[in-house]
This record gives C-alpha cells, structure tokens and sequence, in this order.
C-alpha cells in the first residue's frame, strides 16, 4: 500500500550549532521542505542578523542540492524592541517570534520574565507586522507542579493575552493536554494555531518510567496521561484546520541523555513522518494526514503550500538503534522497534 501526499513542512525544529546542526540537518531536509526553527541557541538568536548568520550557518551544512528552506524566528527576551520585529519582517527570513518563560526549557534562562510588563509594546508591533508569536505553553513557577504547568499557562498568561491582543496570531507549540486542545478549539480560527509533536501522539507518561528510567523519552513538556494523549490524538485527526506538525525535534548527544541530570529532547526527525502516518492510519484516518502534515502550517501562516509530493510505502522497517557521528551518538525516538510506513526516497 503506497499514499502520496504533499511534501510536508515541520513548524517546530530544533537545529542546533556546530557539529550537531551538520549532523542532523541532513534528516529534516531529507524528509520536510520547509521548517520553522527554533532560537534557543547559546547565546540565542534575538536580532535580525543573528537569524540571518544563522540560516547562512543552516544552508551551509545542507547536502549538495538540498531544496530545504529554514524559517527563522527570533528569541523573545524582556529586552527585545519593536524595531527588531520590523527588521525581522523586512529581512524576509524570520517569519515569527518565539516566547520562552525564563527556565521553561533548554537554553530558555534568557526568556522572558514580566510579558504584559516588558513585552506589551512588542506584541503590539507584532500585530502591526502580522508576526506570530510561538508559545511554549508552560509557567515556571516551583510551586506549580510540572504535570500542571500547561493548564496554569493557558489560565494565567495565554487567555488574558487573547483577550488583550485578540488580532495576535499564536501558535501553541508541542500541546500535550485535553486544556490545550479545548483552548484552541476555542479560539478563532486563523487567530490561534497548535503545533503537535510525535511523543505527544504515541507515548503517555508511563513511557518515561517502563522498564526503568528512560530518558530519550524525556522531553519538555513533559509527556501527560492517557487521557490527554487520547484526546490530542482525536483532535488532530478529526480534520481541525487548527493543527498542524511540529516535530520538537531536539537532538542531543547521548552521553547529555544517559547522565545524571539527563536533557530534555527527543529526536524524531528521521522517523516523524512514519510515526505520524502510524497515528493517522491506526485512527482510520490516513484520509486526513496531508492536510495536518501539508496545509494546515502553510495556511496559519499565510504560506503557499508546497507543490511536491512524497511518497509513503507501508512496509515494516526497524528504526536504527542509533545514528553515529566523529562527535558521538544521537539515539531516535523508538530506536530499535519496528514501524509500518516508510517514505521513498
């Protein structure tokens, strides 16, 4: 069995510097067109330039005829100015502006820490340059507990940014609560979007603790219960125009993952597209895949959606064990299993 569909892009990609970027960028070029990349560099990408040094860093490591396009995004801080958004639309390179709370995640300590007190004027200029806002969706307080920490967001912060700025576009990224999905179904369409990540698809929070601790199951936010798996999984497939994909792919070397204070990310770009086409097919519906992969991104956007296609052929295959670098090893989501749908090449 054989389902060609429009080449999809992922709007939530981590890429990395270095000796790790050239190692992983093969992976997404090979199977997206387009991807919306994250910021969360050391330091991060805050300005225009940045972005653009960034993005020649990212064609750079790219295989020799490689038509895959990056998408920039500049990193919110309490210091970002109103200018930088206009510079941003005028470079025709960054196409949104990502907010992490100070602590959310990896490299998210220069984040944001008052945004209706430091940002306000911001987002304002944002609405003025049609510049969405990316929002990982999670409070930092200690007090709030991890597995809450969405729900409190979308109470606390995001409703009343909504309310306040109703003409923002945002994205909720990686969503992994039944709140999240409610909240955005909630929202105007066109105004309020949700990116989707594999892990939050397939794996509940059991798949952290089964047979031991295991961490290339971690990842922020974390993995919830069944119940919000379950519900993510109804949404995305229903048809909803509202999701979209975002892998979240995170690559880190193995020895950060194996160690006592292990990173959060995991690393899904070689298979996404095959554990994506897993969850559609075992819901009964492939029929709405392409449209959650292909058009739904580019349409919350206000992107042309791409005109070549791919290819899945179903066909058990076992995911590597591991992908081996001159730096080390990076160790993929489902390493070792088996899976039913593969892309041509």
């Amino acid at each position: 069995m054989e389902l060609t569909i429009t080449q999809p892009d992922d709007w939530h990609l981590h890429l990395r510097d270095g000796d790790l970027l050239h190692a992983v960028v093969p992976h997404s070029a090979s199977n997206f067109k387009r991807a919306i990349v994250m910021p969360n560099l050391k330091p991060p990408v805050t300005t225009t330039a940045a972005a653009v040094a960034y993005r020649e860093s990212i064609m750079k490591a790219l295989p020799d005829g490689s038509s895959f396009d990056p998408l920039m995004t500049l990193y919110l801080t309490d210091k970002t100015q109103p200018d930088e958004i206009k510079l941003a639309r005028e470079s025709g390179v960054v196409y949104a502006v990502k907010l992490y709370p100070a602590g959310a995640t990896t490299n998210s300590q220069d984040g944001v820490t008052d945004l209706f007190g430091k940002c306000l004027p911001v987002l304002e200029e944002m609405v003025k340059q049609n510049m969405p806002l990316l929002v990982h969706g999670e409070v930092t307080d200690p007090s709030i507990d991890v597995f809450d920490r969405e729900k409190i967001f979308i109470e606390t912060v995001l409703q009343p940014l909504i309310q306040r700025l109703p003409q923002l576009k945002v994205v909720m990224e990686h969503i992994t609560t039944m709140d999240a999905v409610n909240f955005v179904e909630s929202c105007k369409e066109g105004s309020v979007g949700a990116t989707v990540t594999p892990q939050h698809l397939l794996l509940n929070r059991n798949a952290l603790f089964q047979g031991g601790l295991q961490p290339h199951n971690y990842c922020l936010p974390v993995l919830k219960r069944e119940i919000h798996r379950e519900a993510i999984v109804k949404a995305v497939t229903s048809g909803s125009k509202k999701f979209f994909l975002g892998t979240d792919s995170a690559p880190h070397e193995r020895s950060r993952k194996e160690s006592s204070c292990g990173c959060a990310g995991i690393y899904s770009a070689p298979i996404a597209l095959s554990l994506y086409a897993k969850v559609f097919d075992e819901a009964g519906a492939l029929d709405k895949l392409e449209a959650f992969t292909s058009f739904n991104g580019p349409d919350f956007y206000g992107l042309p959606r791409n005109s070549s296609k791919v290819t899945l052929k179903k066909s058990p295959w076992k995911v590597p064990d591991v992908f081996n670098f001159s730096f080390g090893e990076i160790v993929p989501m489902f390493a070792g299993e088996t899976l039913q749908w593969q892309p041509l090449k």
